[in-house]
């Protein structure tokens, strides 16, 4: 357990102790609970990659601040160690415990942007962790203060000055969905990002509009972003961080197709069971459809399973997972996954079914619909080059059986 005071009044680590006894005692449906009330304080949490981040409180605050705190601090930690994990972490304590101390000021957020942080912190490479071996100093905190601190926008500095000036946006999508048993779609919304990768001299004014955002709900903004415009027309001002960052979130909601179809068939009678499962596209994107994937959990009474593929490699793991690689559909052929499973002595019939779970990647298009119109900038720097890319991968992708 890593943990950091961050205020003057110091929380007792048994809440701690406290949160892990529930854990315990309730289990997984404990860990989805973002926000819990103990006897003695307030407590968030956020799960990424296995690593609990818990933070408290004792008096009354907005709790979606400490939840955005939260996530801001998991996405610093992933980006800084290019991995999230209990091991990196153990690795870089010092790092995390730097980055702490810069995000986090007596208890209320300070600076949260990466490129900010990179130029008081130094991420860890092997040539710092060498260094501070021989010399001693494992402190990667720089003595001069970052250039955005006399900057009028505290998420970019003034004097960024680039050779060849460019900004690409990309719309980043995940698509949710849930089939019942008789092949309805019971949900399907999309969940997508506009993340913007800018390196532009000075301090550009930019503008960005949509074809259609009317479809876009539950909208979510970089502070970089002036409300106003957007709350009067529908369009993104602001002025941009340097490099990569997260311009705004969305969610597309009640679509009324899917790309791809996944047909299960399961019967059982005499200690047998019977699977059949084919897949195909429902609906052509117009691009290649790749890196398409079923997997499923075998029942618990399963004691055998003997299942073959006409296309694509089937795995079947220790644990009972069963992993169907498909990849790409071929044009001569649908694919078709079949089998038997031997059930338990006794039992005649298979009572539990297994949810498919199915994960499949486009390039090149936004299944939500969503258009980009056009970019513009207020200021244009010489030899200007703007791009755009749209991407779409399965979310949690459900077909019942």
């Amino acid at each position: 357990m890593l943990e950091k005071q961050l205020t003057g009044h110091r929380v007792d680590r048994s809440i701690c102790a406290w949160f892990w006894d529930q854990v315990v005692s309730q289990g997984d449906s404990f860990k989805q609970q973002p926000v819990i009330a103990s006897p003695t304080h307030y407590l968030f949490q956020i799960v990424r990659e296995g690593v609990t981040f818990l933070a408290c409180t004792q008096v009354e605050m907005p709790p979606l601040m400490g939840i955005e705190f939260l996530c801001r601090v998991a996405d610093v930690l992933s980006d800084y160690l290019e991995g999230l994990n209990e091991d990196v972490i153990k690795d870089n304590f010092v790092i995390v415990y730097e980055l702490l101390d810069e995000m986090i000021d007596n208890g209320f957020p300070l600076t949260t942007e990466p490129n900010i942080l990179r130029e008081m912190i130094a991420p860890p490479n092997i040539v710092s962790k060498m260094l501070s071996v021989v010399t001693g100093n494992s402190s990667n905190v720089s003595d001069t203060l970052p250039g955005a601190t006399a900057s009028c926008v505290p998420w970019r500095t003034t004097d960024i000055k680039y050779a060849n000036n460019e900004v690409y946006v990309d719309l980043v999508e995940e698509m949710d969905a849930i089939i019942n048993r008789d092949g309805i779609l019971v949900k399907c919304e999309v969940y997508g990002e506009v993340q913007v990768n800018s390196h532009i001299t000075g301090v550009p004014d930019l503008t960005l509009s949509f074809t259609n955002p009317s479809i876009m709900d539950d909208v979510r903004f970089h502070p970089c972003v002036r409300f106003r415009p957007w709350e009067s027309h529908h369009i993104l001002s602001f002025v941009p961080p340097d490099g990569l960052f997260k311009l705004m979130s969305y969610r597309v909601k009640k679509l009324k197709s899917t790309p791809i179809y996944v047909k299960p068939q399961i019967t059982s009678d005499d200690g047998t069971c019977r699977v059949n499962v084919m897949v195909g596209i429902r609906n052509d994107p117009g691009k290649m459809i790749d890196s398409i994937t079923v997997q499923f959990q075998l029942p618990s009474c399963v004691l055998s399973s003997d299942l073959t593929a006409n296309h694509g490699a089937v795995t079947i793991f220790s644990n009972k997972t069963c992993t169907w690689s498909i990849d790409r559909i071929p044009k001569d052929r649908t694919p078709a996954l079949s089998g038997t499973l031997l059930l338990e002595t006794g039992l005649k019939r298979l009572h539990v079914f297994p949810t498919f779970q199915v994960g499949f990647r486009i390039q090149g298009v936004a299944l939500s619909g969503l258009q980009l119109d056009k970019l513009d900038l207020r200021v244009v720097p010489s030899r200007l080059y703007k791009g755009f890319r749209a991407f779409t991968r399965s979310g949690l992708y459900e077909v019942r059986s």
